[in-house]
């Protein structure tokens, strides 16, 4: 089990997550945040902090969101585990999934 970044961080990277997670397993990509899933202690630090609300215990995402679980999961399938996001910077990509998305209009 593990936690999963879904929608509403796409096109937003708030980070306010990156700065709370004790083990420092919160990627950045191009759109979205990625929580490695090896990585991750389910501590749940990251969770609240969230000002969108799009961190989720893997069995509590949403129905609609399901996939974000297969895209955090698959963003690592050639980084394998890094050990640590911060010395990694912003990763040029995306998982298919979330490039594929349209443009996602944020209300801030």
């Amino acid at each position: 089990m593990t936690y999963v970044i879904a929608q509403p961080c796409v096109d937003l990277k708030d980070r306010a997550c990156v700065d709370e997670c004790p083990v420092d397993c919160i990627y950045e990509g191009k759109r979205m945040l990625y929580i490695h899933p090896d990585e991750c202690v389910d501590c749940g630090a990251c969770e609240p902090v969230c000002p969108v609300e799009a961190i989720f215990y893997e069995d509590d995402t949403p129905e609609e969101w399901k996939e974000y679980y297969t895209a955090n999961v698959g963003f690592f399938d050639d980084l394998g585990s890094p050990g640590g996001a911060a010395k990694m910077g912003v990763i040029d990509k995306d998982h298919p999934f979330i490039e594929a998305l349209p443009p996602q209009n944020q209300d801030h």
